[in-house]
């Protein structure tokens, strides 16, 4: 996908921010600084890219969607790495004793040390600058993470409605008959399954004994079935709460909300897995680059500064933005190199043991030195492996 995200990152961004900085309360909105930073001359970046849910989504700030963004200037090339949320990391810890998550949880965890007291302070930032997630990643591809730019649902859906909507090449035809529809998470759907619901909530709460449990649905086989519906296909058992998505292979036009879904949706037949997934937010930022490049944007750039102050964190200085921002307006002299992390080579599907999902190397867990040596050699353009300490050490707080 030609020079997709340097266009995005450098001229979305520029444009956004840099070309409109003399509204610096904007500025002043977005801006998280980083700890300790140092003002130096550099032409390499790694930076992170999160969107997460924000406002009263359920887990706001699980960052469902991350990519490590790595620009080398002097080069001009760039590599954009899709990173799977089911990832299984470590979190360091006061007493070095095991602490385990998702990667998408990782930052939602760090803007709420207060509910994780385990956590070792010194691999926490001092105002809200991704500080532990920019180490933990950075130590899963062995690089040092220089900053982060992170955009909530609703900062996603207003920037791509702003644009007019974007024409995204859909490569596959797939249907997703459960997305969640915002707002009806709770929903009971009629009253026959709230009534129902009343009668087996306390199972699906852990509050009732398992004899006690199997006693009540032994005398009523449709509770039953809706108890095993509620815990594993809960589209059955609350069908208002999701709605069926069809994208048909093929250039279709979106708005912000048709976007959303289209980089979001996870359930898909045949098309449903978080590296698929992973893909169609890479061919959404294809179109949004083609849209953004064209003449009309100009006139975009004061009502989408005046939208996104809310929706939009990040701790590149306006020194780093105004450098990139000129990268931007040579997009088309880079070379952008895109991968999505997945099972096909470097990781494998795990159960944690508190039974969940997870994704680890097929190295085995916590390590992480063959996705070290892809990185390396992506960014190089290497073919044979590095050898160990041709790694690159994180420096630790």
């Amino acid at each position: 996908m030609k020079k997709v995200f340097l266009a995005i990152f450098g001229i979305v961004l520029a444009y956004f921010i840099f070309l409109a900085i003399k509204t610096n309360q904007f500025y002043q909105k977005i801006y998280t600084p980083k700890s300790n930073h140092q003002n130096q001359e550099k032409n390499t970046y790694n930076i992170l890219l999160f969107g997460y849910g924000g406002g009263q989504h359920e887990g706001a700030y699980l960052t469902d969607t991350m990519m490590l963004f790595h620009l080398d200037l002097a080069s001009k090339s760039a590599v954009l790495v899709s990173i799977p949320r089911d990832l299984w990391v470590k979190i360091p810890t006061k007493d070095k004793s095991p602490f385990y998550t998702k990667i998408n949880a990782v930052y939602q965890t760090e803007l709420f040390p207060q509910n994780y007291p385990q956590i070792n302070p010194k691999y926490l930032g001092e105002k809200k600058d991704a500080h532990l997630a920019k180490f933990i990643i950075g130590g899963i591809f062995g690089l040092k993470i220089d900053n982060y730019v992170a955009i909530d649902f609703e900062g996603f859906k207003k920037a791509i409605d702003i644009l007019g909507g974007v024409d995204v090449e859909v490569e596959k035809s797939f249907t997703d008959p459960q997305y969640p529809i915002e707002g009806k998470e709770k929903d009971l759907c009629d009253q026959e399954t709230e009534k129902m619901f009343k009668e087996v909530e306390p199972f699906l709460n852990s509050g009732y004994n398992p004899d006690d449990k199997e006693k009540l649905l032994k005398s009523n086989q449709e509770l039953d079935e809706f108890l095993k519906n509620a815990t594993e296909s809960p589209h059955l058992a609350f069908p208002c709460r999701y709605e069926v998505l069809t994208f048909n292979k093929g250039k279709t036009h979106m708005d912000g909300e048709m976007a959303l879904k289209f980089v979001r949706s996870r359930h898909a037949l045949g098309d449903g897995s978080d590296f698929a997934r992973a893909k169609r937010q890479q061919l959404l930022l294809e179109a949004v680059k083609d849209k953004v490049l064209s003449l009309g944007f100009l006139t975009k750039i004061i009502p989408l500064l005046d939208q996104l102050g809310e929706h939009l964190k990040t701790d590149l200085t306006l020194s780093e933005i105004e450098k990139l921002s000129q990268a931007g307006l040579k997009a088309n002299q880079y070379q952008l190199k895109t991968y999505v992390l997945s099972t096909d080579d470097l990781l494998d599907e795990a159960v944690s043991t508190d039974g969940q999902y997870i994704l680890i190397p097929k190295a085995g867990q916590d390590n992480w030195q063959k996705i070290q040596e892809m990185i390396e050699n992506i960014i190089t353009g290497k073919n044979s492996p590095l050898t160990p300490t041709a790694t690159p050490k994180l420096t630790e707080p």
